[in-house]
């Protein structure tokens, strides 16, 4: 049964534009709460304002750090915010919600709201994949970092393992040291926890894939948040294919490295495929297969459907629309978001996941055609079709039931 609230809220959700992920998201889950009259402002950085403005809100221009500085930090396996940059974030927040003046803040890894939505005595939601939340039943992944690069990774891999919880404190040092400056409790060592820490986490994911502990207190899965660009398709799209190849969707998204699009077309070029390719607004390769066809952006939603292998940097984004589609993916992963993302697949036997530390042209050509080819791996796809919850109205409802309560804990705590 939907939970109603009283009244239309104003809602502001704030997008941490680092990646094209953390800002497809807030605007899904917009989308799909916008038909019960909220007010809403979506605030996002302004590259990528055409993505952003495009919808049923108030948009807002809202600083996030460059996206080539995130990635270098997670290459280098070195911490993504400083002290700050978090001060600076929480300043921009709270400017934000005086003047808006919201009922209710969310965020996508916008982790200065763990500060300043308790500033502002708002109560707020995180949108953050189960695998981050303190709950969550799997462990950590090997991410792509200098260790992994010059060590076998059955070497390397212990030894991150055996040293994580000293290598995380300086990843979690510089939201602590906010928190107290702020008269805030701190969150622990626990990179979990700096990550996902709100009054209420919402997980956009499967339950199934990614378990979270029974009564895991403060976390609720509202299903995929599916998003695709509302560009039209290249004049390439409908272009008659006689042959009738198998189509394979490539999309390394924003946070792909740039030269991994052309080891994959090179994987691709001798195969009997046809290749359908996304930059994600990033240059081209200098040289392009002749059975490849390449777009800034795609509607991801539709290339899957009509694909039979997608290749990913093993992001939920991308991963979500291949499932959706009943197709096998080959995920080619680098940060530890994208290797805990594609653990569950690769068990399911729905994909394979490449370690780009140990890329080459031929590694992806075979993993390409032992998806392709097979029986299990289409069947796994399917199968995990069938688990995904009903969209958008399934979501609304679960938003609604949360906000209601939430908003009802606030009002009770602030007598």
């Amino acid at each position: 049964m939907m939970t109603r609230l009283e009244r239309p809220l104003r809602i502001a959700l704030f997008a941490e534009a680092v990646t094209l992920a953390h800002v497809a998201r807030p605007i899904a889950l917009a989308r799909a709460i916008a038909p019960a009259g909220h007010q809403l402002l979506l605030a996002c950085d302004p590259r990528y304002s055409s993505f952003a403005a495009d919808g049923p809100w108030q948009s807002q221009p809202l600083r996030s750090i460059p996206s080539a500085e995130f990635n270098e930090a997670l290459a280098k396996g070195k911490p993504v915010y400083s002290h700050e940059t978090l001060s600076s974030y929480v300043n921009d927040d709270l400017k934000l919600i005086e003047s808006f003046k919201p009922d209710l803040v969310i965020g996508d890894f916008r982790l200065s709201l763990s500060v300043s939505a308790r500033l502002a005595r708002v109560p707020y939601m995180a949108i953050a994949n189960a695998y981050w939340s303190p709950g969550y039943l799997g462990g950590y992944a090997l991410p792509v970092i200098p260790l992994s690069r010059v060590l076998p990774i059955p070497l390397a891999a212990t030894l991150f393992h055996t040293f994580r919880p000293l290598a995380f404190i300086p990843h979690c040092q510089p939201m602590n040291r906010l928190r107290r400056q702020h008269n805030l409790p701190s969150l622990g060592n626990n990179l979990r926890r700096v990550y996902t820490d709100a009054d209420h986490i919402l997980m956009p994911d499967i339950p199934d894939l990614y378990p979270v502990a029974s009564g895991s207190h403060g976390s609720s899965y509202i299903g995929p948040l599916m998003w695709a660009p509302s560009t039209p398709p290249p004049a390439w799209w409908e272009e008659p294919d006689p042959t009738e190849q198998a189509i394979v969707y490539v999309t390394l998204g924003s946070s792909g490295p740039g030269a991994t699009l052309a080891l994959v077309l090179q994987a691709l070029a001798d195969l009997p495929v046809k290749v359908f390719a996304s930059t994600a607004g990033a240059q081209a390769p200098s040289s392009v297969p002749a059975n490849a066809r390449l777009a800034s952006y795609l509607p991801g939603d539709a290339a899957a459907e009509r694909a039979k292998l997608m290749i990913c940097n093993g992001g939920s984004l991308s991963t979500q629309q291949a499932i959706a589609a009943g197709i096998p993916i080959l995920g080619l992963a680098s940060n530890m978001d994208q290797f805990l993302n594609m653990a569950p697949i690769e068990r399911h036997n729905a994909g394979i996941c490449l370690r780009t530390d140990r890329l080459s042209p031929e590694r992806i050509r075979q993993a390409a055609i032992t998806l392709l080819q097979s029986a299990v791996a289409t069947t796994a796809a399917r199968q995990l079709r069938q688990l995904l919850p009903k969209p958008e109205a399934g979501t609304r409802e679960t938003f609604h039931a949360i906000a209601k309560q939430l908003l009802q804990d606030s009002r009770s705590n602030s007598h």
